[in-house]
């Protein structure tokens, strides 16, 4: 555990350190945008194209993976729908409940973390259910999310218009495309020209470090706006219990439903299945609290359920790594 720890807590830290830059006023609000700029188009996607084109392709292109991985992500949405949708959180604010409970921060914090623990090819099974959760889990939830304003059909409002902005919106976010290209890169044994790949490669580097300060920074940013008085109080009931899904539950599902699938005879890789379980073990994804705010959900809400997560998955996930047999 200890060991576990050792390797764990830079980056928890790094986290904390953002989130004390943004609330202290040393860091401005208004320059975490930039960051986040910095992060999506440039960083990530350069170090998600290298990693996808050092990994072999079939790795990448894993239906039984994919599709065990997207089983245990829609089951997480409806419990969290289930047992959030009561009182005055309609819809809209337990669509985004529940995707905080099923989309963890791998993209951000996940890919270079489980790389630390595990080695590189750790990210070939962390880039699927990237691919799984921005493809189709959030586009769900977005979905349902416009459920309370869309009573008839052929609204603009509707679920199926949401769905197909949420599709467009996967379609202009570089992060799928990065992994796209990476993939073609490892099928085609493409190598970029020299100074072509170092430039990706200084944007590689740039990713881990300046993204998980962002994380915090754009947590701070979050619990500023929400403790401005703008929405509803926020009330721990509404949030500790989403954030006990997302650490304990999703982890202890995608354990069982691997084991499972194994015992079944599918063709699961058991390490690649072990990556994704400390994948699911991650705290909720950072940007969800971005997409409530353009929605029109419960932003602070989403704010603390992210920052409960990522507080308490310190030791939750180091725990999860602990105890997780090693294949």
């Amino acid at each position: 555990m200890f060991a576990t720890l050792t390797v764990t807590f830079p980056f928890f830290a790094l986290v904390l350190c953002g989130y004390l830059a943004a609330r202290r006023g040393l860091l401005p609000l208004a320059a975490i945008p930039g960051m986040n700029t910095f992060v999506l188009f440039f960083a990530l996607p350069c170090m998600l194209y290298r990693f996808g084109a050092s990994t072999p392709i079939a790795q990448l292109l894993d239906p039984v993976l994919a599709l065990s991985y997207l089983f245990c992500a829609l089951v997480m949405v409806a419990l969290a729908v289930l047992v959030t949708r009561r009182g005055r959180i309609g819809w809209n604010d337990a669509a985004f409940g529940a995707l905080v409970a099923a989309f963890p921060n791998t993209g951000f914090m996940g890919v270079p973390l489980l790389v630390a623990l595990l080695g590189a090819q750790a990210a070939g099974p962390a880039i699927v259910t990237i691919l799984v959760d921005m493809v189709i889990t959030s586009s769900l939830c977005i979905a349902l999310s416009r459920l309370d304003s869309a009573p008839g059909g052929g609204s603009e409002t509707s679920a199926a218009q949401a769905a197909r902005n949420a599709l467009k919106g996967v379609a202009a976010n570089p992060m799928p495309w990065a992994i796209l290209s990476g993939a073609l890169a490892s099928a085609f044994a493409w190598h970029l020209p020299g100074p072509v790949e170092r430039t990706v490669g200084l944007l590689g580097d740039a990713a881990s470090p300046v993204a998980l300060f962002t994380i915090g920074a754009v947590l701070a940013r979050s619990q500023v706006h929400a403790a401005s008085g703008h929405g509803p109080a926020v009330r721990w009931s509404e949030v500790v219990p989403v954030a006990a899904i997302k650490l304990l539950v999703h982890p202890l599902l995608v354990f069982g439903v691997g084991g499972a699938a194994m015992a079944a005879g599918l063709p699961l890789n058991r390490f690649a299945w072990s990556v994704v379980v400390l994948v699911a073990a991650l705290p909720s994804a950072s940007n969800v609290s971005m997409l409530a705010e353009r929605f029109g959900a419960d932003t602070g809400r989403i704010a603390r359920i992210i920052l409960v997560s990522t507080a308490v998955a310190f030791l939750t996930f180091s725990g999860a790594v602990a105890w997780l047999p090693r294949p």
